[in-house]
């Protein structure tokens, strides 16, 4: 089984930028990785980020198949059913595959197709050197169990104490939910010179690791503000220079 990184942290901290400068330097480098990339929260904004489009996403299919169990015969396999309309919403690219989960649910019980889409996700992680995972701040996914096991959960957050207290939160929601993880670490974004002494203060009192000060980058900015994808971003970018100089090495990528 390949590694499996969940980044998550509450709206506008930047997570999805940065799972996908994460993407975008692991896919620069000559040595591939067969990558997962899994947009989990309802926004669905990681494909924007990669500059993909995507037209299927998990919720529409747990949707379909929720519609139509009613005049399903008794004996169909509805895993057999679940599992093709997946990889129908499997979107492959080069260097890594991208599964939108989509919206949550609407109203009735999922719990029987949920613990199908855990068998399923079971066997297709297997496949992969690396699953990420872009990841709401209430941990809607992983709280299911949709993903059994992670071994890196970072919190991306902003420089101020509010957001680190953010990542102390969603540690103790984790505990209360009993995920499986290796590691919490945090990653601060959109950090200016003069707030990286206090942040690294301020984790260190909650006893929180640090493994990234992304700085604030112009060239980030720039390409949000058009709706251009990131993995456009310069090689020189300060912010994917921190990304490849410490963050992937600190969750051993």
């Amino acid at each position: 089984m390949g590694k499996v990184v969940a980044i998550t942290g509450k709206g506008g901290t930047g997570k999805t930028a940065v799972t996908a400068m994460i993407i975008r330097s692991l896919l620069k480098r000559d040595e591939k990785t067969n990558i997962l990339a899994i947009d989990a929260d309802p926004d669905a904004n990681l494909a924007d980020a990669l500059g993909d489009d995507v037209e299927m996403t998990v919720g529409d299919i747990r949707e379909e198949i929720q519609d139509s169990r009613i005049s399903l015969p008794p004996d169909y396999d509805k895993k057999q059913l679940f599992a093709a309309k997946i990889f129908e919403a499997l979107l492959e690219k080069d260097g890594y595959d991208l599964l939108v989960m989509g919206r949550s649910e609407g109203s009735g019980c999922y719990c029987y197709l949920n613990s199908l889409l855990k068998g399923i996700m079971d066997e297709t992680i297997d496949d992969y050197d690396l699953v990420i995972v872009d990841s709401p701040a209430g941990l809607e996914h992983l709280s299911r169990k949709t993903i059994s096991e992670v071994d890196s959960l970072i919190v991306v957050t902003d420089e101020s104490r509010r957001g680190l207290k953010t990542a102390e939160t969603i540690r103790e929601l984790a505990a209360e939910l009993d995920l499986k993880y290796g590691n919490l670490y945090v990653i601060a974004n959109k950090v200016r010179e003069l707030s990286k002494d206090q942040i690294l203060k301020v984790a260190d009192g909650l006893g929180l690791k640090v493994i990234g000060l992304i700085p604030y980058d112009e060239n980030v900015a720039r390409l949000d503000l058009v709706g251009d994808p990131l993995v456009g971003l310069p090689d020189d970018s300060p912010a994917v220079k921190e990304v490849e100089e410490y963050i992937l090495r600190e969750i051993g990528l």
